[in-house]
């Protein structure tokens, strides 16, 4: 009976931690049990978005089986999905220390990093994932970008093509960082708009560029593609030129294009339901065009 308890605590571990709860011979097979129950229901608990709860049954597991790097693994993950950054990072640092070189623990306080803005420290543990396995270095030029080392992005991508490693979404990237920052449009300017273009071209300033994006895209000017794709050149870290384009692209019907460039930018989306939002109405959009019956009903589901 122990065995198969044992086995299926295995079973547990590696669909939600991705490790193998350890458990010791010195302690009761009635505390096993328990330990085996608190853990599950903290798997359940989590999976229908009760934290608090699975940290009080993850809690209650430690005291059992005191630093199983399971259970610190599944206290971070439950920490970080309260916003609880500190905790997170604690608890995932705890299980590293029994198994420093655990790729699902890394990736996770990358993740948490992130979120956090500590974007050397994620850097730091996604250059040692990369050195392993080299596909991983595929997050590394995201990462620069957002901690402003363009150049470091740019050697990346090019370490990247030079291993036939680019995908379609860094292919683009690597794209939009070559282009000159300085090219003019030689789109036919309204009236209108003529006093945001002129301040943004005298001052490229992030500030500037939103303001002509967001009167632009009100309306519904043809203008909007072009600025978008110079605010690509110039902030390749910003959120909101990558969904200006993909809203751009989607009104010129090109929605192969929208859906790289949305798929691009949402990974600069950091804590922000709202924006994470328009990202989705616009990808669904995009499939729509494309007729990805399957990403339709996955997007409808997102935005919902």
């Amino acid at each position: 009976m122990l065995e198969i308890l044992f086995c299926f605590l295995f079973f547990i571990s590696q669909a939600e931690a991705q490790d193998n709860v350890v458990l010791q011979d010195s302690i009761p097979e009635n505390k096993l049990l328990d330990f085996e129950k608190l853990f599950f229901d903290a798997i359940t608990s989590k999976a229908i978005n009760n934290h608090q709860k699975a940290i009080e049954q993850l809690e209650e597991c430690n005291t059992i089986i005191p630093n199983e790097k399971a259970v610190l693994f599944e206290l971070s993950k439950n920490y970080f999905l309260l916003k609880k950054i500190p905790e997170a990072v604690a608890y995932a640092n705890q299980a590293l220390k029994d198994d420093p070189e655990n790729i699902w623990i890394q990736e996770h306080l990358v993740k948490v990093h992130r979120k956090s803005g500590e974007f050397e420290k994620a850097i730091e543990i996604q250059e040692k994932i990369g050195t392993k396995f080299p596909k991983k270095k595929r997050e590394l030029p995201f990462l620069y970008l957002m901690n402003n080392e363009r150049s470091k992005a740019k050697k990346i991508l090019n370490e990247l093509a030079d291993a036939k490693l680019l995908n379609g979404r860094l292919r683009r990237l690597k794209s939009q960082l070559e282009k000159r920052s300085t090219r003019k449009t030689t789109v036919t300017v309204s009236n209108k708009n003529q006093g945001l273009r002129t301040k943004f071209n005298k001052d490229k300033s992030f500030k500037n560029l939103t303001d002509l994006l967001e009167k632009l895209q009100k309306e519904n000017n043809k203008e909007l593609l072009s600025y978008s794709e110079q605010g690509l050149a110039l902030f390749p870290a910003q959120p909101l030129v990558y969904l200006m384009n993909g809203i751009a692209l989607n009104n010129t019907k090109q929605y192969k294009k929208a859906i790289e460039t949305l798929k691009n930018g949402i990974d600069f989306v950091i804590d922000d339901r709202k924006m994470e939002k328009k990202f989705y109405v616009e990808l669904l959009k995009a499939y729509k065009g494309t007729g990805d019956t399957k990403n339709i009903n996955k997007y409808q589901k997102k935005i919902k």
